[in-house]
């Protein structure tokens, strides 16, 4: 059936009242200052608002509503036209309501509408509108019809339902929408500010809206939504995401809206927009590259083999697995650059990070530990490598992608007088060295001494590595002997062209990340944001031994109320027989009956 969005708005507007809520129509908001104590003023035409929470749900006005707040959001409005047709004979005889449709070939949709049909479509040649910002007095006004461009769109839809074409039109519909550049929402609050959640970019706003409603007052109130929403947190963007990539990217998702997309598509509207020294000379030697957080990475080396996405195997899945072989039986070079680095420093370092951290920070130098971060309802809001590499200094690595979402856990904690953290992700790089052969091609390229005695598993030291200084961390994601080295943005080319020459003697090369994920899977390593979540407990995950309850830490009381649950579902290593498609991640698992039991993460 069909609801009038504004009655459902006003509805909603009654029972918020009646919750105590005041709403003050015809109030333009004019400013919003963020105070000392954590709270905002608003300021209105009609006085101020203080309030604990500024909510920029201001649609097409996001970015100007946000630009109060010195806060720039990777959005802008495009154009989009519908059309209703007049009163259709065959379907004012029908005693029942038709089913929405949308023709993902044709690229258009239709539903009932009254006694007819709504058309729209996503055309190829779209329309940008207030590229620079939506004009303050704008009303939605509706813009001037533009149907020539759409009409490929309608042609395929009146050949799908005849009568489309022989109806009148009714009323045509061309306004505007506001875009993400996935597409996606920017949902949640902003983790460099207190008190300030985003609402915006909301495409198919109406229909979304509850759950929506839901998950924000679930943010604010509890501290965290209960589901995982990282594919809509405003975090996945960080200060990358300017103007161009925002528009390049806009201008392709809705274009393609209606395509069919397949797992681990990888789009190139927008692109490159960081890239590393080597990404040149990486290029050359046949790197097919990937987009994670803003960086280029290679995903494999075989440029004669163009990326593709699919449920089968591509052809690239050859590719990969030759770069696997590789690494298992020889070693592999592994650009680790986009993952992301911390440095925490003074003397109040140890105490700071064990406050933040669920397990027990390294008391000697040189040694690593894994931990788990815990998220505000007791699942898996990280996990991190933390390395002491001086008696007042920590190395920290975690999931690149999830470095501004990380942000709102770091800033939970004070940090000590004297004590400084900071993001080095941006200003070094790093190679993760793997496989049986790792320690022969550098010692190649080092008067370090790499045994088992002098340099054990998780031990770590500052080495030199043809000429570039390192710090060296022995661990791979991989599950193979090997050895992190961390180095100076100025320094990777250098770095990776010693590895790559040193490696090709002994037949090691570079390794994409397509193999990377392969193996670490072989090996039972989770990933962040695919087998580890807020979603999931740490005893589900297989994490809860890596926490420590004689301390105190970030979320401990989360986890103590889970702790003694029984889990949920257990993360676990399955082999399964397939001849050309490979469970990516999502899939359903169940027993032969047909109960259902599980899902695929990874």
């Amino acid at each position: 059936g069909n609801v009038d969005p504004s009655g459902v708005t006003n509805a909603y507007a009654v029972g918020a009242r009646q919750r105590g809520a005041e709403i003050h129509r015809f109030t333009p908001g004019i400013g919003t200052e963020a105070q000392a104590d954590g709270t905002w003023i608003v300021r209105t035409e009609k006085g101020d608002i203080r309030t604990p929470w500024v909510i920029n749900a201001a649609g097409l006005w996001a970015r100007e509503v946000a630009a109060m707040a010195g806060l720039e959001l990777p959005l802008i409005p495009t154009e989009h036209q519908y059309f209703v047709t007049e009163t259709i004979a065959e379907i004012a005889a029908l005693d029942r309501r038709l089913p929405s449709v949308a023709d993902r070939d044709g690229e258009y949709y239709l539903r009932q509408e009254g006694k007819g049909l709504l058309v729209g479509a996503y055309e190829r040649d779209m329309r940008f509108w207030a590229e620079e910002g939506t004009p303050q007095g704008f009303g939605h006004e509706l813009f001037p019809d533009d149907l020539e461009r759409i009409e490929d769109n309608m042609m395929r839809a009146i050949d799908r339902v005849p009568v489309v074409g022989e109806a009148g039109i009714k009323r045509v519909i061309n306004g505007p929408m506001i875009w993400s550049p996935d597409s996606s929402a920017l949902f949640g609050p902003v983790p460099e500010m207190q008190g300030y959640f985003c609402c915006c970019g909301i495409i198919p706003g109406f229909s979304q809206n509850g759950g929506l409603g839901k998950l924000a007052a679930e943010w604010m109130v509890e501290g965290e939504p209960s589901l995982d929403l990282f594919g809509w947190d405003l975090a996945r963007f960080g200060h990358w995401a300017g103007k161009a990539f925002t528009k390049a990217r806009v201008a392709d998702q809705y274009a393609h809206r209606f395509a069919i997309h397949f797992p681990g598509e990888e789009r190139a509207a927008g692109r490159p927009v960081r890239m590393r020294p080597a990404h040149g000379v990486q290029q050359e030697m046949g790197a097919v590259f990937g987009l994670n957080y803003g960086w280029e990475h290679p995903l494999y080396f075989d440029a004669e083999t163009p990326d593709s996405a699919g449920f089968i195997r591509q052809p690239w899945w050859g590719s990969v697995g030759r770069e696997a072989k590789m690494l298992r039986e020889v070693a592999g070079i592994i650009d680790i650059s986009n993952f992301a680095k911390y440095r925490v420093a003074g003397p109040g370092a140890e105490t700071w990070l064990d406050a933040i951290f669920a397990n027990r920070m390294p008391t000697k130098v040189g040694r690593s530990c894994l931990t788990p971060l815990i998220g505000k309802r007791g699942g898996i809001a990280g996990d991190f490598t933390v390395t002491r590499i001086a008696e007042d200094e920590f190395w920290v690595i975690g999931s690149g992608m999830a470095e501004r979402f990380h942000q709102r856990f770091f800033r939970a904690v004070p940090l000590p007088e004297g004590t400084t953290f900071e993001s080095r992700t941006e200003a070094v790089c790093g190679f993760n060295v793997a496989g049986p052969r790792s320690r022969d091609l550098l010692t190649r390229l080092t008067n370090a001494d790499l045994s088992n005695g002098a340099f054990p598993f998780f031990r770590s030291a500052r080495i030199t590595v043809a000429g570039i200084e390192c710090l060296a961390v022995r661990v791979s994601f991989t599950g193979d002997l090997g050895w992190e080295l961390h180095c100076a943005e100025a320094d990777q080319l250098a770095l990776f062209t010693a590895l790559t020459d040193a490696g090709r003697e002994m037949g090691a090369g570079p390794v994409g990340s397509r193999a990377l994920m392969s193996l670490r899977v072989e090996k039972g390593y989770g990933s962040w944001g695919r087998d580890y979540s807020p979603e999931y407990w740490p005893h589900e995950s297989g994490l809860a031994g890596l926490i420590r309850d004689d301390k105190d830490s970030l979320n401990k009381a989360a986890w103590e109320a889970i702790r003694d649950k029984a889990p949920r579902e257990v993360m676990s290593i399955l082999e399964i027989e397939v001849e050309d498609a490979d469970a990516l991640g999502g899939e359903p698992v169940f027993l032969p009956d047909g109960t259902p039991l599980g899902q695929v993460s990874s």
